[in-house]
C-alpha cells in the first residue's frame, strides 16, 4: 500500500511527516531543513521558485512573489505575480507539489496521498479548495483534518493511559485556533472549537511595522508605507524583531538605506523593547479570549476543568501569549509538544491511522464535531431569509438531525431545500453549500402541509440533506461532499443560442426571462434566486449540447414556472 503522508500547510510555514515504526517522523526538503517558507513565486526567466528561494526573492521583487496565501483561500481573490493573476489554489497547489516533489525524494517512493491539516474554524469553501490544491498538485487527499485536533494527535500518542481535559491553543502566522478535548481510555474527543480566521503571526508583525514606520515619519517626514519595497524590507526586519523579543528584553531594528530623500539615503534605526511590543499587540492577545470563552461555553467545561494546555503554532513563542493565559485561564501552559511541528506529526498520526502502518491497539480513536452551524433557508413571519438550525456548531460527528417545516404558500407544489453553513441568523449571509428541489406537494392551503428535513453529517466530511412529504412519502436529497471541490463550476452560458438545441428550449427560456423582469418576483429573493438557478442550469447544458440535462432542467423550471402562474 502507497504511503500516506501528513501536511501542516501553514499560512507562514509548510511541514510534512511520515510514520515509521509507529512514530511520526518529520521529512527535511531539498534544503536539508524540516520547515519551509509558505511562499511561491517566479524568477526573471519564468520558472516557479518555492519556499525558501520564493522568500528570498520577496525581498527583492515583492511584485513577483506571493506569501502568506493561506490568508486568502476561499476569499475569491485573486494574486497578482508579475502581470498575471492566479487563484489561492493555484498558488497553494505550487506550494504542495513543492513538498510531494522532496517528500517523494527523501523516502525514495512517488507520494500521492496525503492527510492535510486546516485551521478547525475554516468553512466549507476554504476546506474545499485546500483539497482542490492538493488534487491539483497531484495528491489524493484521504482526510482534512483540523490542526489543534491534529496537535492533540500528537500529543495523545505518547499519553494514551491519561484522562484529561485539553485545551489546545493554536496561534500560527495567519490563523488562530481553540479546541477544548476529552482523552480517555484511548479515545480522543473533541468536544469544541472555535476561533479567528484573521488573526495570527502577521498580525502582530503588522503592529510593529506601523510602529515603525510612524516612528520614521516622525523623524524623516517620509512616508514608509507609500513604498512597497520599504515595506518589504520593514516586514522582515518586524519579524525578526518580534522573534527576537521573544527571548530577549529589546532589539536594535535597523536598515541602513530603506529610503532615500533627495538623493541621500535614510536608514531606520530604532530601539524596541519587549514592553512596547506587548503594548502595541495587547489587544491582539485579548481578541482570543472571546473564542476561548465559546469553546467553553459549548463544551460546558469550566476552565477549573481543564487538566492542561498545549501550546501550538509558531506564534506561541512570544512570552505574551503564555502569561495572558495563566492570567485568563489561571494556568501555565504546557509544552509537551513542539509548536512548529505537533501538526504535522499528528496529521502524519491520522494518515497512520487510515493507512494501518499505527496498530489499532496502539493507536487513538478519534471524535471530532463539525465548526460552524449548517441549516436551511427558512420563511417566517418577519423574513423569508431565515436560517434555520438544523445541525448546530460543535455538534459530535457522525450525526443525525432533523426538523419539520411546513408549506408558505398556498397550493405550493414544490419546494427549493437551500442549504447553509454559517452562525447568521440571516441564511444569505452564510455559505451556500447547495440545493435541491422537492416535487409533488399536494396542493393545499399554506401550512397544512409537513416537509421533514433530514442532515446527516459523517466523519469523512459527507453531508447529506434529505426531505420528505409526510403525506405521500415523496422525497428528494442532496450529497455535499466537505471534503470535494464544488461540482458545479461556473460557466459562461451567453451564447446559449447558439447551441443546436437552443430552438427546442427558447420558450421556456423566453417564459422565464420575462418572469423575472416581474417586480413581485425581484422583491421575493427566495424566487428570484431559485428561478435564477433553474435557468441556469437550462442554459449550461444548452451550451453543453447535454440533451438530458437540458430536458431535466427545462421540466424543473416549468414546474416553477406554472407554481408562480397558480
Amino acid at each position: 500500500m502507497s504511503t500516506i503522508i501528513g501536511i501542516d500547510l501553514g499560512t507562514s510555514t509548510t511541514e510534512a511527516a511520515v510514520i515509521r515504526e509507529g512514530k511520526p517522523v518529520m521529512i527535511v526538503n531539498l534544503d536539508n531543513e524540516v520547515i519551509i517558507p509558505s511562499a511561491v513565486g517566479i524568477d526573471d526567466r519564468g520558472n516557479w521558485v518555492v519556499g525558501e528561494r520564493a522568500r528570498a526573492q520577496f525581498l527583492l521583487s515583492p511584485e513577483n512573489t506571493a506569501i502568506e496565501v493561506k490568508r486568502k483561500i476561499g476569499t475569491g481573490e485573486k494574486i497578482m505575480l508579475g502581470k498575471q493573476s492566479y487563484t489561492p489554489v493555484a498558488l497553494s497547489a505550487k506550494l504542495l507539489e513543492y513538498v510531494k516533489t522532496y517528500v517523494s525524494e527523501s523516502l525514495d517512493e512517488e507520494i500521492t496521498r496525503a492527510v492535510i491539516s486546516v485551521p478547525a474554524y475554516f468553512d466549507d469553501i476554504q476546506r474545499q479548495e485546500t483539497v482542490k490544491a492538493g488534487m491539483t498538485a497531484g495528491l489524493q487527499v484521504e482526510r482534512i483534518i483540523n490542526e489543534p485536533t491534529a496537535a492533540a494527535l500528537s500529543y495523545g500518542l505518547e499519553h494514551m493511559e491519561e484522562e484529561s481535559h485539553i485545551l489546545v491553543y493554536d496561534l500560527g502566522g495567519g490563523t488562530f485556533d481553540v479546541t477544548l478535548l476529552e482523552m480517555f481510555d484511548g479515545v480522543l474527543e473533541v468536544k469544541a472549537s472555535g476561533g479567528d480566521n484573521k488573526l495570527g503571526g502577521r498580525d502582530f508583525d503588522e503592529k510593529l511595522m506601523e510602529w515603525l514606520a510612524g516612528r520614521f515619519m516622525e523623524k524623516h517626514g517620509v512616508e514608509l508605507r507609500k513604498n512597497p519595497y520599504a515595506m518589504v524590507k520593514l516586514k522582515e526586519e518586524a519579524e525578526r524583531c518580534k522573534k527576537a523579543l521573544s527571548t530577549q528584553d529589546s532589539y536594535h531594528v535597523l536598515v541602513p538605506m530603506i529610503v532615500e530623500k533627495g538623493g541621500q539615503p535614510l536608514a531606520l534605526d530604532e530601539l524596541v523593547t519587549r514592553k512596547q511590543f506587548e503594548e502595541m499587540t495587547q489587544e491582539l492577545i485579548e481578541r482570543t479570549h472571546q473564542p476561548i470563552d465559546i469553546v467553553l461555553a459549548d463544551s460546558g467545561i469550566l476552565p477549573a476543568e481543564i487538566d492542561r494546555i498545549i501550546l501550538v503554532g509558531g506564534s506561541t513563542r512570544m512570552p505574551l501569549v503564555a502569561e495572558d493565559i495563566k492570567n485568563y485561564l489561571n494556568m501555565d501552559p504546557s509544552k509537551a509538544v513542539n509548536p512548529d511541528y505537533a501538526v504535522a506529526q499528528g496529521a502524519a498520526i491520522q494518515a497512520g491511522i487510515i493507512q494501518g502502518s499505527i496498530r489499532q491497539e496502539e493507536s487513538l480513536v478519534m471524535t471530532d464535531v463539525n465548526p460552524y452551524t449548517l441549516g436551511i433557508r427558512a420563511r417566517d413571519a418577519m423574513t423569508d431569509d431565515r436560517m434555520s438550525v438544523v445541525i448546530p456548531r460543535n455538534v459530535t460527528i457522525p450525526t443525525t438531525r432533523s426538523h419539520i417545516y411546513y408549506t408558505s404558500g398556498d397550493y405550493q407544489t414544490m419546494a427549493n431545500i437551500e442549504v447553509y453553513q454559517g452562525e447568521s441568523a440571516i441564511a444569505s449571509s452564510n455559505h451556500f453549500l447547495g440545493d435541491f428541489v422537492v416535487h409533488g406537494i399536494p396542493a393545499k392551503k399554506a401550512g397544512k402541509e409537513k416537509i421533514n428535513v433530514q442532515f446527516s453529517y459523517n466523519v469523512n466530511g459527507m453531508l447529506e440533506v434529505r426531505a420528505s412529504i409526510l403525506s405521500t412519502g415523496a422525497e428528494a436529497s442532496i450529497e455535499i461532499n466537505m471534503m470535494d471541490e464544488k461540482k458545479d463550476e461556473r460557466i459562461d452560458v451567453s451564447g446559449w443560442k447558439d447551441s443546436s438545441l437552443a430552438k427546442q428550449f427558447r420558450t421556456a427560456i423566453r417564459r422565464a426571462e420575462r418572469v423575472l423582469k416581474n417586480t413581485e418576483v425581484q422583491a421575493d429573493h427566495f424566487l428570484e434566486t431559485a428561478l435564477e438557478e433553474r435557468l441556469y442550469f437550462l442554459k449550461k447544458a444548452l451550451v453543453t449540447e447535454d440533451l438530458d440535462a437540458a430536458e431535466e432542467a427545462e421540466e424543473e423550471l416549468i414546474d416553477m414556472l406554472d407554481m408562480l402562474n397558480d
